[in-house]
């Protein structure tokens, strides 16, 4: 009877565990399959916020890397959520889109208008309360977003029982010529990974800082945490090099002290 009653509950937590980890069927053909290096078709055509046809790649080799976001503007919840953390996070850097990087944030439901497009990058841009002129709203044209989606592998569906779209959130880095260079995911975005995502996809082609080369020399993108983490190693090299040239520096002030008093 006891072993009858343990193969019982063994079978039932098989069957209740089986049920945890399958994935819901609205859901399977959702996500991301990341294709980094893969070069985006400039060719295709989108509608800007002020109605114009607008192709993909006058938004794009301006020097500058770009975030892509795909959205839907009449999204009830994660859409607005996803927003809101890009809002949050780039409020948080000294960076302007339209200068060191850019945004392009897409709608991949081909019903929206470019009139809807317009009111939310008014929201948004209100909410940010500083001038981004590199931040652009866009809604589809022809399923070049749906083409666009699948080239970076971004995944989503319309759910018909409940009506909207079944989608993820996460964010596309792109280098200045459109190649895929990293993932971001979730609804909230560290300014720190932004920041180095940006300067990695960026390729030397920002200007950056030496202090930004320096954190993306000690941190790397580590894509099963999907955030930049510490790297032991590179911060021992670097600050091996930086005693170095510390050391150097002081030498070199000692040399020229004792030139200056023998002469």
């Amino acid at each position: 009877m006891k072993r009858t009653l343990l193969s019982l509950l063994l079978a039932a937590g098989t069957i209740v565990q089986a049920q945890i980890n399958k994935t819901p069927r609205e859901l399977e053909d959702v996500g991301v399959d990341e294709k980094l290096g893969t070069v985006v078709d400039g060719s295709l055509e989108f509608v800007a916020e002020n109605g114009r046809p607008v192709p993909l790649h006058s938004l794009l080799n301006q020097g500058r890397p770009v975030i892509l976001n795909f959205v839907y503007f009449s999204c009830p919840m994660l859409c607005s959520m996803v927003l809101n953390g890009v809002t949050a996070s780039i409020r948080d850097l000294s960076w302007t889109p339209g200068k060191e990087y850019d945004i392009l944030t897409i709608s991949f439901d081909p019903r929206e208008t470019h009139e809807l497009a317009a009111a939310k990058k008014q929201a948004y841009l209100a909410s940010f309360d500083r001038p981004a002129p590199g931040w652009r709203f866009l809604a589809d044209n022809n399923d070049s977003a749906k083409k666009l989606a699948a080239q970076v592998g971004y995944k989503y569906h319309w759910d018909k029982t409940r009506q909207q779209y079944a989608h993820t959130a996460a964010l596309i880095m792109l280098t200045p010529d459109g190649k895929v260079a990293r993932y971001l995911y979730g609804i909230k975005y560290k300014a720190f990974d932004l920041r180095l995502g940006l300067t990695e996809a960026a390729q030397g082609r920002m200007q950056g800082s030496k202090m930004e080369r320096m954190l993306l020399y000690c941190f790397q993108y580590d894509p099963n945490a999907r955030s930049y983490v510490m790297t032991a190693r590179n911060i021992m090299r670097a600050g091996g090099a930086m005693t170095v040239l510390i050391l150097g520096a002081t030498l070199m002030r000692l040399w020229r002290r004792e030139r200056e008093q023998v002469s």
